[in-house]
């Protein structure tokens, strides 16, 4: 918006008198320069409006002159303002733009008074003053001094955030303070200008003026602590009169402390040599004169000359104060009891000596200093806490740079005191006992020591690992990494878990150096997951070393401890670890009885995992593991090697059974070759080893080839030695889980089971399945074969069977009732499958009982025509509603008054398909073939919601066993009218029995047929044939 000629006048009128008001208050050259100008200024204006006191009756030349004049001058007088009410460190923070404004706006209002004077005509005087006036703020210059720029300069360094040493910034605060007008050690003076200028950027948005801000407040409280210099910092009672206080002139400028190597520079003033190098390097930097920091002279030459005179006045001065300090040292540390806050002060001053003072560690030494800290760490080290054990252990890290003292440390035990520091509660603690282990460490006769050192290596490993204290890491890692150098500690480390120097050889090392490692990896107790990470790295060198006689009996025994962990068997495998195995246990003459067993017991530990050696060639020819000539020959090994190859031959066999891909082909092939006769051979050998696997092994060979083996288990006669095992509570658990598996899975005829078993045994099973219950509930079997397991496959043995003895006992002890509580009991597929398939034996017998096919001695309360009880005693006989017979308190052969029903209903939700089949089985036999029974037990289904699961089963399963007998079930189910005229409509039947139809074998076709025709959803059926059949639509 453009101004009128009268606000015009009345800014520059108003602008003047600011200006005037601040014509006294001018602490720098600029403001008062341009403050010279206002008088004249003033008058002219005055002249101009004279004749016409109305501005607007100026020509318009003359009204643009003074708008130009109001604004820029408006500025300037802003600008003058902040040179006179701001902070004189604000002004020079801000110098640079305060010049260029002040400079550019005093050159702008010389330019209008230029047009002004053009426009004047008739007043030759006035015109004149205008062009003097004008003249001369075009040429006026403003300055920034050498002072003041210096420090602006070193200021907007301050800004960027750059860090200064407390040498540079003592140079800074002499620097601000000549600039200033001050003196140097005026703190007050200087602290109240930098409060001034933090009141001055309550409001800045500038992060350079915050960051200075903060720099300054920084560097002006270190510049005013004033350290103790008659006793170098050391806080103690001395005897009066026994310090002696330094000159004035032994204090460095910058550093406030005693110097240690005075230079002079050529402004005649002296410094310690490493301070004033600082500031000279960051003159430098900062591409500004490199000056003397307390005169402000700048340097010509950065010469540097030593002051050897005051250098050693100070050495006379430090070595005075030393003795003092050690002699109070000893008799702080020698009183009882210890004052503990003198006890720092003294440690803190030790260190100091040794750190600042490398020529008088002697002395500390020669006093008996460095004995009292260690005693006084290993007698002391609860009392005094973590915090003075950092301290004393920073004292000896100090002291430790002497030899002598270190040969002291070493002799005293401080290597293991170190080691106990490295469990410490603080940082502090941890970080001083690594590093003087560092210390120790430099000598490769120290770093074997460390290494023998109990823990040392476990607790520094673990160190290096934990990233998150990276300072202790690294130091960790220093000096492991030192440790590594030696080889003797090489299997020390890797006994504590750090593998890469072992490793390293092993891979890069020569021939010699590789056995070397094998051999320790051969001997070495290791975690699984340490294997794990050796193996990954090792394999691919070890394996090839099998081939070299010097390297195969080393590389073997590593190979072997590698292979005990599970997850190690594919990436022995893929480093073709097997032929070499292969050949070295069957073929190489040379190899001793232990490098053919440790071929055999790797072989074994690689087999037990499944899924990785199945497709690994073994020999030239392209044989598998599981191919006929390694079973021969495996085989072989049962009758003629050692125990321990007979054991491992045993659990080769075994793992390769277990695998679903060579299985079969390893049974069949152990058939063929007489296997099972040298297998059986072993079941009561005297080793534990070969007998628990020849049991682990017949077990799974029971379950393919039963027959074959009960028959050669009778000629051999060891039937009854299974029972015996069995029955043995001094066997191993395992041995009779497996021994009970294998008796239930032979095919044992009704005389075995009542005269081998009998009905003792049946008593002994019951109660031992009852007792694993109260024992394990609420808890799940482990993955291995149970006793429970096989005791259940037995007891299928006795539901089997028609003796009226066995069917006592079986009423008597409630067997029906143990089945379905493995039901409801969390427990493996298999022995649920078991536990239905012993309910589905009962309610067979129980349903011939009913029909009087059998005639058992009648038990007490016993119904005339069924033997079986119902859940309570009736004050009359009741019958069953699906026998259609009378039943007693307990029916214990019927799944209705057992409350079967429901359990074996929900196992046809069970994700194993061999337990819904066995549940399906034991559901079938409620189904009767009179319409009546069948018709109550359709019923019962409904009332319990079987009827909704089978059909939900049914649509969902595919073709196979389980949709042969679930479609018998619902075509026997829909018979009943009330649940064919129920699920007529049911579409989800209706399609499952079509794709039945379609897609089922000739049973599940037939069955699926009927269902539909009950449904009548199948109209003029002739035959058979599903080709005649058809759809109603």
């Amino acid at each position: 918006m453009t101004l009128s000629a009268a606000a015009a006048v009345e800014s520059v009128r108003r602008s003047l008198a600011r200006l005037s008001s601040s014509d006294h208050n001018h602490q720098f050259e600029n403001s008062k320069r341009f403050c010279a100008f206002v008088p004249r200024l003033q008058l002219l204006i005055d002249q101009l409006l004279l004749p016409s006191p109305s501005p607007e009756n100026l020509p318009a030349s003359v009204q643009t002159s003074l708008r130009g004049i109001a604004v820029d001058l408006e500025s300037a007088a802003e600008t003058v303002l902040a040179y006179v009410s701001k902070s004189k460190v604000f002004v020079l923070i801000n110098c640079k733009s305060l010049l260029a404004s002040i400079q550019q706006r005093t050159a702008a209002i010389g330019g209008w008074l230029a047009l002004l004077e053009s426009a004047i005509h008739e007043n030759p005087d006035l015109k004149k003053k205008i062009a003097d006036l004008s003249r001369d703020m075009k040429q006026a210059e403003f300055i920034v001094t050498e002072d003041e720029e210096r420090v602006h300069l070193s200021l907007q360094k301050e800004g960027e955030g750059r860090r200064a040493s407390k040498a540079v910034q003592s140079a800074i605060v002499m620097e601000l303070a000549r600039a200033l007008g001050m003196e140097a050690h005026k703190y007050t003076e200087l602290s109240a200008q930098v409060k001034l200028l933090k009141n001055d950027l309550v409001r800045s948005n500038s992060i350079t003026e915050r960051r200075i801000l903060i720099s300054l407040e920084k560097i002006l409280t270190n510049w005013s602590m004033e350290p103790n210099i008659q006793t170098g910092g050391m806080d103690l009672d001395f005897e009066e009169g026994a310090q002696i206080s330094p000159f004035k002139n032994f204090l460095c400028p910058l550093t406030k402390e005693v110097m240690k190597d005075p230079v002079v520079l050529e402004s005649s003033q002296t410094y310690e040599r490493e301070a004033i190098k600082y500031w000279f390097e960051r003159c430098i930097d900062d591409a500004r004169d490199v000056t003397c920091p307390v005169t402000g002279q700048v340097l010509k030459s950065l010469e540097l000359k030593p002051n050897i005179g005051l250098a050693g006045a100070i050495e006379e001065w430090v070595n005075r104060n030393i003795e003092i300090q050690v002699k109070s040292a000893v008799q702080c540390l020698s009183e009882e009891p210890l004052k503990l806050d003198e006890v720092e002060r003294v440690l803190d001053s030790i260190y100091r000596i040794a750190e600042d003072y490398p020529s008088s560690r002697y002395r500390v030494r020669n006093a008996g200093l460095v004995l009292i800290i260690i005693k006084l760490l290993r007698n002391s080290s609860k009392s005094i806490g973590t915090h003075l054990r950092s301290k004393t252990l920073l004292a000896l890290l100090g002291m430790a740079k002497d030899e002598e003292s270190k040969k002291i440390m070493l002799e005293e035990g401080m290597t293991r005191l170190a080691i106990h520091s490295l469990t410490g509660s603080s940082e502090k603690e941890r970080e001083h006992a690594i590093k003087l282990l560092r210390e120790f460490s430099n000598d490769e006769a120290y770093c074997k020591k460390i290494a023998l050192e109990k823990g040392a290596l476990v607790l520094l490993t673990s160190l290096a690992g934990n990233l998150e204290h990276p300072t202790l890491s690294n130091l960790a890692v220093e000096v492991l990494a030192r440790i590594e150098t030696i080889e003797e500690n090489i299997q020390y480390l890797a006994a504590a878990g750090r593998f890469e120097p072992l490793l390293s050889r092993l891979c890069e090392g020569s021939d010699e150096v590789r056995i070397t490692m094998a051999t320790m990896l051969g001997s070495m107790t290791m975690t699984s997951n340490s294997k794990l990470l050796v193996a990954r790295q090792s394999a691919k060198i070890l394996v090839p070393m099998l081939a070299k006689e010097e390297g195969k009996a080393p590389s073997l025994r590593a190979l072997h401890n590698l292979s005990s962990v599970d997850d190690n068997a594919s990436i022995l495998v893929n480093s073709s670890m097997l032929p070499s195995l292969i050949y070295i246990l069957f073929e190489d003459q040379d190899a001793s009885l232990e490098l053919k067993e440790l071929a055999a017991s790797t072989m074994a530990n690689v087999v037990s995992n499944p899924g990785h050696w199945e497709l690994a060639c073994t020999d030239k020819k392209g044989h598998l593991l599981q191919s006929k000539p390694i079973i021969t020959k495996l085989l072989g090994l049962l009758s003629s090697a050692s125990s321990k190859c007979q054991a491992s031959a045993l659990r080769i066999l075994y793992g390769m059974s277990l695998s679903p891909q060579a299985s079969e082909s390893v049974a069949s092939y152990i058939m063929d070759g007489q296997g099972l006769e040298k297998i059986i051979l072993f079941l009561d050998h005297a080793e534990d080893e070969q007998r628990l696997h020849a049991c682990k092994l017949t077990r799974l060979l029971s379950e393919r080839f039963h027959q074959d083996l009960a028959s050669r288990l009778r000629s051999s006669d060891k039937i009854p030695l299974l029972k015996e095992k069995i029955l043995d509570r001094k066997t191993i658990e395992s041995e009779r889980s497996d021994t009970a598996c294998i008796l239930a899975n032979l095919p044992l005829a009704e005389e075995d089971v009542t005269t081998l078993l009998g009905a003792s045994f049946l008593r002994w099973s019951v109660d031992t399945i009852k007792n694993h219950q109260q024992k394990s509930k609420g808890r799940t079997f482990k993955s291995q074969p149970s006793m429970v397991e096989g005791l259940l496959g037995l007891l299928l043995q006795f539901t089997r069977s028609t003796d009226p003895e066995i069917l006592s006992v079986i009423r008597e002890l409630s067997l029906m009732s143990v089945f379905c509580e493995q039901l409801n009991f969390p427990s493996k597929p298999r022995m649920k499958q078991l536990a239905a398939l012993g309910l589905k034996n009962l309610s067979e017998t129980g349903r011939v009982v009913a029909a009087g096919h059998l005639e058992p001695p009648p038990p007490q309360r016993l119904c005339s025509s069924l033997v079986f009880m119902c859940g309570c005693v009736p004050p009359e006989p009741s019958r069953c509603p699906i026998h259609n017979s009378l039943c007693e308190e307990h029916a214990h052969l019927c799944l209705l008054q057992c409350n079967c029903i429901k359990p074996l209903v929900d196992l046809l939700d069970d994700e194993d398909t061999d337990v819904q089949v066995a549940a399906v089985e034991a559901l079938s036999t409620l189904i009767l073939e009179s319409s009546r029974s069948l018709k109550c037990a359709v019923e019962e289904f409904e009332r319990q919601d079987a009827v909704d699961a089978l059909i939900n089963l049914f649509s969902e399963v595919r073709a196979g066993e389980l949709q042969e007998r679930t479609a018998w079930m619902i075509e026997r189910i829909i018979r009943v009218e009330s649940q064919s005229s129920r699920h007529s409509l049911n579409q989800n039947l209706v399609r499952a029995l079509i794709e039945a139809l379609r897609h089922g074998n000739a049973n599940t076709k037939r069955h699926a047929q009927d269902a539909l025709t009950n449904l009548k959803q199948i109209s003029g059926v002739s035959g058979s044939s599903s080709s005649q059949i058809q759809l109603r639509r």
